[in-house]
């Protein structure tokens, strides 16, 4: 495995116009961001794939601070004028706090959507490799080329819509149990770094209503840290679910990119962005 290689990665909109990189959560791809980039034309969009994952998968093993190193380098080699607005969600928005904290000058705004910054309520088995492997070896090889199965995952696990099943499929059958535990252990352990007080980029820090009470506390931690930092919950309604306001970017992207759009312009945000309570 190597980790001098770039990440893979796809563009899209006006060569011309501002940047904007969209890093995924775990466990998918680049893929996740072109219901969003669709409304963003506009704008100059790259979509890389993290370590270990897809067309990167070739970079291990994955961490937080190995995919905000290649981030740096992206927007360094790849974004107008070598810095770009950054958008992340889950380990993605976990990737754009750290990148926050070791290239703020790469950043002009960021968006940070549901990034756990503190530990979860009764997930400490999350935390042992032994465990998670074994689990890995219950729950992907066996079902590899099970349709029911992979749907059932990706519908109430991930909140995905059924459109996006092939994706999802691909990146499911493409787990390996290096990624699998690598992820699982970087999301549960990853805590707010040094330096974010030194980031004086302007943040909007997400999570969704319904989602863990210790999401909700991680956005309040980061505005905590951060000069710059706005703090609020994304609301799809009475009859949405945690996982669809967690992986909203596919399960209401219209509003994801209205919501970008509104945070970069410096524009008044959607109705269904509502204020966090800090205290």
């Amino acid at each position: 495995m190597s980790n001098l290689a770039s990440l893979a990665f796809q563009a899209f909109g006006s060569n011309n116009a501002p940047t904007i990189v969209f890093l995924h959560g775990g466990g998918v791809g680049g893929w996740m961001w072109q219901p969003v980039i669709k409304h963003l034309s506009e704008y100059h969009c790259l979509a890389p794939d993290q370590p270990e994952h897809g067309g990167s998968r070739a970079i291990a093993p994955f961490s937080i601070e190995l995919a905000a190193e290649k981030v740096t380098e992206l927007i360094r080699d790849q974004a107008h004028e070598g810095k770009a607005y950054v958008v992340g969600l889950s380990e993605g928005a976990q990737i754009t706090v750290q990148l926050l904290a070791t290239a703020p000058e790469r950043v002009g705004k960021a968006i940070v959507s549901s990034a756990l910054l503190r530990p979860v309520n009764g997930m400490g088995w999350a935390n042992s490799p032994s465990l998670l492997a074994w689990m890995y070896r219950l729950s992907i090889p066996p079902f590899i080329n099970n349709d029911w199965w992979i749907r059932l995952n990706m519908k109430y696990s991930a909140g995905i819509p059924d459109e996006y099943y092939s994706d999802f499929k691909k990146s499911f059958q493409e787990t390996t149990e290096s990624e699998f535990v690598n992820l699982m252990i970087t999301n549960q352990r990853f805590r707010l770094p040094a330096g974010l007080e030194k980031a004086n980029v302007p943040t909007l820090a997400l999570a969704g209503k319904k989602e863990y009470s210790a999401m909700k506390q991680s956005v309040r931690d980061l505005v905590s840290a951060m000069p710059t930092a706005k703090g609020c919950l994304v609301n799809l309604g009475k009859n949405s679910s945690m996982a669809k306001e967690h992986n909203w970017a596919l399960t209401a992207p219209e509003l994801f990119a209205q919501t970008l759009r509104a945070w970069i312009e410096d524009k008044l945000l959607p109705s269904a962005i509502e204020d966090l309570q800090l205290d």
